[in-house]
């Protein structure tokens, strides 16, 4: 049965997305470990998709063992956040400190680097392990590596 209703108007086509396929995170892995073995920082770097789900994880020989926690956090914050993770640390230097109460998100530290493209957010990466402006260096080199 059919619908030959007025208030059914056509509607405007479904948007589309880019996603993160194994070939550009193999890349974003790659140029990320470059970066940290070139300044030979002790790292782990974890890649997610836009939802936060862990698509790649490795940990440099030397990085501390807790940064194997810390990175994909960041990583998840910066996705979900859809900004870099340093954002919410800046908020709560600043005094917004209930913030730290924010449901799903823990890695409220500079290192969580979002990864957009066409102004939206496909993904992201976090390091954790050195300075935090180091880790997000390394994040940074890591997103270029797919020209983003």
């Amino acid at each position: 049965m059919g619908y030959a209703c007025s208030f059914f108007k056509p509607q405007a086509p479904m948007k589309t997305q880019a996603t993160l396929e194994l070939a550009d995170i193999q890349a974003i892995a790659a140029a990320a470990q470059s970066e940290a073995q070139k300044n030979k920082w002790a790292v782990s770097i974890a890649i997610v998709d836009a939802g936060g789900h862990l698509l790649h994880f490795q940990r440099l020989d030397g990085a501390p063992p807790i940064s194997s926690h810390i990175a994909p956090a960041k990583a998840n914050t910066a996705a979900l956040g859809q900004r870099e993770s340093k954002i919410y640390e800046d908020l709560i230097n600043a005094g917004r400190v209930s913030f730290l109460s924010a449901p799903a998100i823990h890695g409220m530290l500079e290192g969580g680097v979002p990864i957009m493209k066409d102004g939206c957010c496909i993904g992201a990466v976090g390091v954790s392990g050195v300075k935090s402006t180091e880790d997000a260096q390394i994040a940074k080199a890591g997103i270029a590596a797919i020209g983003l």
